[in-house]
């Protein structure tokens, strides 16, 4: 895990299934989206218009992992 990219993003769907829509901040990319680990063990609460720091990798920039809720 030593080829992360941190990005902001704006929350804009809830879907099933602990996974979303978001919108990159930068570039207004939409990207799928899923929670960590340690945000699905403390119970923390995503909905829409919530600004998030996401992981995503290199190889595969569809898909992103939710690590942090800013608002």
């Amino acid at each position: 895990m030593d080829q992360v990219i941190n990005v902001e993003g704006t929350i804009t769907k809830v879907l099933p299934g602990t996974m979303f829509h978001v919108a990159m901040n930068a570039n207004n990319h939409q990207v799928l989206a899923h929670i960590s680990g340690k945000m699905r063990k403390r119970f923390i609460r995503l909905s829409v218009g919530d600004r998030v720091k996401m992981e995503m990798t290199p190889y595969d920039l569809e898909k992103a992992r939710i690590v942090y809720r800013l608002s």
